[in-house]
């Protein structure tokens, strides 16, 4: 595989580089240790039967006992530091993966399942906890346990060394036919994983429409060929794994054979019998170990390829220089921008400057770039030409905690978390005082309606909001977007599901943020959003078409939508024809 493996990657584990040297160390005392049982059978036979003596019989039973009890505690001590080794790792890494899950979706990069980075990292852990790295260790051993076998005679090295050939070509087999087979189970994972948390999002609208079914038959689908892609490659590397577990046995039986022929044409004594059979079967585990790990390993390996690609795509953001909280300005500067991944501009040349106190309107028909300017004012998305400035500050030259501070905004589609309300409204700030978050609610104009809640500000909700209406979704997520008084305040069509009193709250909000100094920027399709504004931005076809005071350019190009007599729907905007 061609790619150069992430440096955060290799500094992470190159942190661990003295556990390895332990661990390297303890894995050659127990290959050693190991040579207790092999021994034991030669002395058995060489020494103790034809002496009939009890005594060195004893004395042999006494320390192959204290070295086989050497051995165990040193099998647990290389296992426990391998997993600490895993757990240093993800200790190392989980901040940095966490980081590249949420912003892998701003920039394009997110794969088809979003959790796949921290389910990588997941399986670096677990493999370096597991039995793996133990077999790898122990293979430098092999040539040593192969030179004691031709120490005992050269037939019984040779057998021991065509084994051993045997069962490296049958690693090399099982990591070429494991290869394609297990990233077509990962594709196919990824795709069935993506299917069910479309299912889970949009449970609503399954259950609604009637399309849970049609749609439970899509990931039946999708399933059904990630099991047969997973079986598969599981049979591969148990068929090999299985084989090589055969042959070895076989070839402990043969080598017995030969052992027995040695000593009937006295080439032997009896204890090489034994003890070639133990030690041919000694020197080809790490082999087999290896090769019933080989799964594993070929997963870790694909899943530190994926995590060297996600890290070289998006690399750590450094630490810019503290700025003062802004108080003056924002300007935008022939602003151009793309959706992550994508080369067509949607946003294409737009200018315009507000000062302290101002409020401006973005107004337009769908599609016509006014959510995508609104992502680069707030810096969710990086302009491809031009810059935002705050105080003439670009945004790149704050860091996004810093950033965050200064910014309030209300997305579209309001998402609130899983906590109280309370901890929604700070931000999950851990150092969030009372006062301001009343202060915010109170801004937003939801301190009653909070209070009115089960439990007021202390009422848990779930993922997303769970057991919150939308309006009230949307009038806390308000109140989240005033929470410390940010200087720029961004609302996305913040009165799509707000009655009237939810609407006479965001006009006294909005009149608030800029009574105090700050910057109201407000996406909207319908009027009574842009009540409180003074200034109007009218955007078509990513494009400014007119940018000025509010009355003005309602006047020379937006009429009211015409509506029914029947309806008591509230009129839209539209652009003049």
């Amino acid at each position: 595989m061609q790619r150069r493996d992430s440096a955060e990657l290799v500094s992470a584990l190159a942190q661990c580089r003295t556990a390895f040297i332990g661990v390297a160390a303890m894995s050659g005392l127990v290959n050693v240790l190991y040579l207790t049982g092999s021994f034991f059978m030669l002395e058995v036979y060489d020494r103790v039967i034809p002496s009939r003596s009890v005594p060195t019989l004893v004395g042999l039973i006494v320390l192959a006992l204290v070295l086989y009890a050497f051995q165990g505690v040193l099998e647990i001590i290389r296992s426990r530091v391998l997993a600490r080794v895993g757990a240093a790792l993800d200790e190392s890494l989980s901040a940095r993966v966490f980081d590249i899950v949420v912003r892998a979706p701003l920039k394009g990069a997110a794969p088809a399942d979003g959790l796949l980075p921290l389910r990588d990292l997941d399986q670096l852990r677990a493999f370096l906890g597991g039995s793996g790295p133990s077999a790898f260790f122990d293979l430098p051993w092999i040539p040593i346990y192969l030179a004691i076998c031709f120490l005992f005679h050269p037939l019984i090295g040779v057998a021991a060394l065509v084994g051993a050939g045997f069962l490296a070509a049958l690693a090399l087999l099982t990591d070429r036919a494991t290869h394609t087979p297990s990233q077509k189970a990962t594709g196919h994972g990824l795709r069935r994983n993506g299917l069910a948390e479309a299912g889970r999002r949009n449970a609503e609208v399954l259950a609604a429409m009637g399309m849970q079914g049609r749609f439970a038959s899509r990931w039946a689908a999708a399933n059904r060929d990630y099991v047969m892609a997973h079986q598969h490659a599981s049979d591969i590397a148990g068929g090999y794994g299985a084989g090589s577990k055969v042959f070895r046995t076989a070839l402990q039986s043969g080598v017995l054979a030969l052992g027995a022929w040695l000593v009937i044409n006295g080439q032997a004594s009896a204890g090489i019998i034994i003890a070639s059979s133990i030690l041919v079967a000694r020197a080809l585990a790490p082999a087999e170990l290896a090769i019933a790990n080989w799964k594993g390993f070929v997963q870790a390996r694909q899943s530190w390829a994926r995590l060297s690609d996600l890290f070289a795509r998006l690399p750590a953001t450094g630490q810019p220089h503290a700025l003062p909280a802004p108080t003056e300005s924002l300007r935008v500067e022939g602003v151009c921008v793309a959706p992550p991944g994508v080369q067509r501009l949607v946003v294409n040349e737009v200018s315009f400057a507000l000062l302290a106190g101002q409020g401006l309107g973005v107004i337009g028909p769908s599609a016509s770039g006014k959510s995508s300017l609104v992502r680069a004012l707030v810096g969710i998305w990086p302009p491809v030409r031009g810059k935002v400035r705050i105080d003439e500050a670009a945004l790149d030259q704050w860091s996004a905690e810093d950033l965050g501070q200064h910014i309030g905004f209300l997305p579209q589609e309001v998402e609130l978390f899983a906590g109280t309300v309370a901890e929604n409204i700070a931000r999950f700030d851990p150092a969030a005082v009372s006062s301001d978050v009343i202060a915010a609610a109170r801004a937003a104009g939801v301190h009653d309606l909070i209070l009115r809640l089960s439990e007021g500000y202390d009422t848990r909700i779930g993922e997303g909001g769970a057991g919150l209406s939308a309006g009230q979704r949307q009038r806390v997520g308000l109140a989240r977007a005033l929470y410390g008084m940010p200087f720029l305040v961004v609302l996305d069509e913040p009165n799509s599901n707000l009655d009237s009193e939810g609407e006479n709250a965001l006009t006294e909000a909005i009149l608030g943020v800029r009574r105090r100094g700050g910057i109201c920027i407000v996406i909207a399709h319908r009027p009574s959003a842009l009540a409180a504004v003074d200034l109007i931005l009218v955007m078509a076809d990513g494009r400014a078409q007119a940018f000025g005071p509010k009355d003005e350019v309602l006047k020379r190009v937006l009429r009211p939508a015409v509506v029914p007599a029947d309806t008591n729907k509230t009129p839209v905007i539209q652009e003049r024809a």
